[in-house]
């Protein structure tokens, strides 16, 4: 795999989310009503369990074994690319007016815009770091330095894409509740997973540029996911009221995302 370019290769990787995506809007055509709260609790704790096992098996552990490869301690990068991934998202959330589904206040600087595009900037938060994630991986994938297999990065596709399905029906069915048409609906939940080609591409070109940065990069993205988790999703899921169902899919969405990295990248 050499040979392939690495943003091609973080194109066709990135891909498979973002199809998911434009499926999971697609279910506005289907449901009449928002889904259950039970329905919601489960698939934001399944992308919570999913993105906490990305980032360790999928960025923080390669990015460590690359670290100690190029004689460097492995806790300096990972400890301080992920923190600055953190504060990247932080910055994100502070400065990109949003508007979460369910939420009157809207976030970030003050603007002017429509709350459904405020609603769509909310989920394009998430998949920042998602696009991130994906697209290092695949560039990664075709440098012999690098401890990462094609193999782990479809891995870790598959199972960002599996979380994005549901994503993508969590921006479209709030966008009909608002009184958007299901077409414009539709479009809009399904643009909202268009950053996650293109900053997957980013990356992996600002990747195959500055190799040494690799472990740097991915503990940012690792960063990046783990704050979108603890900040967003977890008090979205409302786990800190008993909710059994959100816990469950914690559990769930953590040990698909093991599997599928220690099973295929492994």
């Amino acid at each position: 795999m050499n040979e392939w370019n690495p943003a091609l290769l973080a194109l066709v990787g990135t891909a498979v989310p973002f199809a998911a995506t434009v499926l999971g809007a697609a279910l506005v055509f289907f449901f009449r009503k928002e889904v259950s709260e039970n329905f919601q609790r489960i698939f934001l704790g399944f992308a919570a369990g999913v993105m906490i096992a990305a980032s360790v098996w999928s960025l923080l552990i390669p990015g460590i074994e690359m670290a100690e490869e190029q004689g460097t301690p492995g806790w300096i990068p990972a400890s301080g690319g992920f923190l600055l991934g953190a504060l990247f998202l932080v910055a994100l959330d502070r400065l990109l007016p949003h508007l979460h589904p369910g939420s009157d206040a809207p976030e970030g600087l003050p603007s002017r815009l429509k709350r459904t595009t405020m609603l769509v900037f909310a989920v394009t938060l998430h998949n920042i770091p998602e696009g991130m994630a994906v697209g290092l991986l695949f560039g990664l994938a075709g440098n012999e330095a690098a401890p990462t297999s094609l193999a782990a990065a479809f891995a870790l596709s598959i199972g960002i894409g599996l979380q994005n399905l549901p994503e993508g029906a969590a921006i479209s069915l709030p966008l009909k509740k608002e009184g958007v048409s299901n077409p414009r609906a539709f479009l809009y939940g399904a643009l909202s997973g268009i950053v996650e080609p293109a900053a997957g591409v980013l990356t992996a070109l600002a990747a195959g540029r500055i190799a040494p940065l690799m472990p740097w990069l991915l503990s940012f993205a690792a960063g990046a996911m783990i704050y979108v988790v603890v900040e967003e999703l977890i008090p979205e899921a409302r786990l800190g009221e008993h909710s059994h169902m959100g816990t469950w899919g914690v559990l769930a969405g953590f040990v698909l995302m093991m599997v599928l990295d220690t099973a295929l990248g492994g």
